[in-house]
């Protein structure tokens, strides 16, 4: 249920307060810190990440994180799979810390986003993803906030950049223009790029449907492994994302999302006019910092192959020491600085 105006005035309070806290812990660490070098701090993060607020929007009630002022400058943070809100415990306090409003919700089928009618299709296509972002805001009040996110989160930021720049004051891209189609899709890959997609594959089958939702949490550890292969994460921060695979549509949605692309199943015709024009690649003209780990082990195009899409001020930062897919919650700092120099560049 929705908060009461006090009880959402109060969880505000009490988060911008843990929020400087922790970002004078985070002070001294440099640019380039790991989440693993500062868990004591992200302990401290852990009750307002696992308590969400949740809000209604006309398709969903969607869980989320908020952190920093009201009447500051509003960061949408965004998450992929399989990940969750956890991925920015430290990124949004620092936000928050620096006089930012930080939101940061579950994706639809993870975490305690639900939809609010059993009768709504469970679809992943990436046009919808973007358009809960948008309810979101409205639903919020947001007019106009810095988008950033990494992996489904990236994509979703760049569709909202590209068809609503009106809404988005900047944007912070990991892995660039990640906008695709199923035509595009369709093409095949050479080899060694095609064996990166094994998932992608495995769920094309009624065997990977069975086989995600008999194995959930042991398969999305298998793709931190190998999405992040030099980050020593421990036990206790994979059990606090993997909470948010145990969501009633989290399944559906994976599975739907790997199908669609691959042009396996059907999205809605309500998207159709949307996915048209993304299928075209549109340009994005909003000053733009797009990101890579040196160590991402998922698949991911190189940074020439889409710096031409960018149109406005647009920079391009390589993350080094091992930082893999997980960008935010393997190097927070330099996520966090990311969004911060977003917000002031210029051409």
């Amino acid at each position: 249920m929705p908060t009461t105006p006090l009880e959402d005035k109060d969880l505000n309070r009490r988060g911008f307060i843990r929020a400087a806290t922790f970002a004078t812990v985070l002070a001294g660490l440099p640019l380039g810190a790991r989440a693993g070098t500062s868990a004591q701090a992200s302990i401290l993060m852990a009750d307002a990440f696992d308590a969400p607020k949740q809000i209604d929007t006309d398709l969903l009630n969607i869980g989320y994180v908020e952190m920093g002022p009201k009447d500051g400058q509003a960061v949408l943070l965004l998450h992929g799979w399989p990940y969750d809100i956890h991925a920015f415990a430290e990124v949004a306090p620092r936000l928050a810390a620096a006089g930012y409003r930080a939101i940061v919700p579950h994706l639809r089928g993870h975490g305690t986003t639900r939809f609010r009618s059993a009768d709504t299709p469970r679809n992943g296509q990436q046009a919808a993803l973007a358009l809960d972002a948008i309810a979101l805001l409205d639903a919020l009040g947001v007019q106009r906030a810095i988008v950033a996110g990494f992996d489904w989160g990236a994509r979703t930021a760049d569709i909202m950049a590209a068809l609503w720049p009106e809404r988005c004051k900047a944007l912070v891209s990991v892995s660039g223009y990640l906008i695709g189609s199923q035509k595009a899709n369709a093409a095949p890959l050479p080899p060694a790029a095609e064996l990166q997609w094994w998932y992608q594959f495995y769920f094309a089958t009624e065997r990977g449907r069975a086989g995600y939702a008999a194995n959930t949490e042991a398969f999305n550890r298998l793709i931190w492994a190998l999405a992040s292969p030099k980050w020593t994460f421990d036990d206790a921060t994979f059990a606090r994302t993997a909470k948010s695979f145990v969501n009633p549509d989290h399944v559906e949605i994976v599975i739907h999302n790997y199908r669609w692309r691959l042009g396996l199943v059907q999205g809605e015709a309500q998207y159709d006019d949307l996915e048209a024009k993304l299928a075209a690649g549109p340009p994005i003209t909003i000053p733009t910092i797009t990101m890579e780990g040196d160590a991402n082990g998922a698949p991911h195009p190189p940074p020439a192959a889409y710096a031409g899409k960018f149109k406005g001020p647009y920079a391009h930062r390589l993350i080094i020491g091992g930082v893999g897919h997980n960008l935010p919650q393997e190097a927070p700092a330099a996520f966090a600085q990311a969004v911060l120099d977003a917000d002031k560049l210029q051409g």
